[in-house]
């Protein structure tokens, strides 16, 4: 008889969902994890909330799937480093964002690492329309210059968008390397490793503290442990390409959990950019569906 843990597992990848379903619930998880970030920011500093999030998220899941260190190849361990690297590199430049520029804004310009992947790993000229279509919504978010931005977060978000490409190529790889999470919780276990000094240095002694605690327990269960969870099993059933368009529905997610948890109102042209986004997303989806 299956473990209750393994049965939920099963459920969650198996169908109950659906990987489109896995991918939406992670998408909303992690926004509103964002957005509980950037509340707990004033206090322990964006590389503090990275490092709760991460040291957390890495302890919850290590003794949730309590994974082998041994048995495993030279590759599966670059694996799993080069997967730690790149979710250590994508929150750390991605909170450095948010700190700067309104969450929604931040999701959009992040956005465009994956649309980037899609377009270059499926090569058709379509899909250089959607990135287009993307490109003209990022120009409007950004004012026709990044004047309403700071320029400082706004090529920190893009950047994160470059890292969270990588994420998406090497969560792939961990996911078909290993049995149910165990290489996403050794992942973020040296991801966190990565994280800390900047956290020590930036917070210090808050990190222990136990409100801030608590909040970055919640930070790391919205944020890691269950959106990375959900994008591993729908990774295992979706193309790369495909889970990497769909990220680019993230932008709306972001906004309503920035304007319902931070107050953080759109102006005309910012909802219109974030649309543009989303309707690249899904000429891009429905692109590869057809290809199928």
């Amino acid at each position: 008889m299956a473990q209750p843990a393994e049965g939920w597992r099963a459920r969650l990848g198996g169908g109950s969902l659906g990987p489109v379903g896995l991918v939406v619930a992670g998408a909303l998880s992690v926004q509103f994890g964002a957005a509980v970030a950037v509340l707990l920011m004033p206090e322990a500093g964006a590389f503090g909330v990275v490092t709760l999030r991460l040291v957390l998220a890495a302890l919850v899941l290590m003794i949730i799937c309590r994974p082998r260190l041994r048995g495993h190849s030279r590759a599966d361990w670059g694996t799993v480093v080069a997967f730690g690297s790149a979710m250590a590199g994508m929150n750390i430049l991605f909170y450095q964002s948010i700190d700067r520029i309104p969450l929604g804004a931040a999701v959009t310009l992040e956005v465009l690492g994956p649309l980037a992947l899609s377009v270059i790993v499926s090569r058709r000229a379509i899909n250089f329309v959607w990135a287009g279509l993307a490109l003209v919504g990022v120009v409007l978010l950004s004012g026709g210059g990044f004047d309403r931005l700071d320029p400082v977060g706004a090529l920190l978000a893009v950047a994160a968008g470059g890292m969270w490409a990588a994420y998406i190529v090497f969560s792939a790889r961990t996911g078909r390397r290993f049995p149910q999470a165990d290489g996403l919780a050794l992942a973020l276990a040296f991801g966190a490793l990565l994280s800390l000094p900047f956290g020590l240095v930036e917070a210090g002694s808050k990190l222990i503290e136990p409100s801030i605690l608590l909040m970055g327990l919640g930070v790391a269960l919205l944020s890691s442990v269950l959106p990375y969870t959900l994008e591993l099993l729908a990774l295992r059933r979706l193309p790369a390409p495909t889970f990497a368009v769909m990220m680019s529905l993230e932008p709306a997610v972001a906004a309503t959990a920035g304007f319902l948890v931070l107050n953080q109102a759109l102006a005309v042209t910012d909802a219109l950019a974030i649309s543009l986004v989303i309707v690249a997303s899904i000429g891009a989806v429905r692109t590869q569906v057809r290809r199928k």
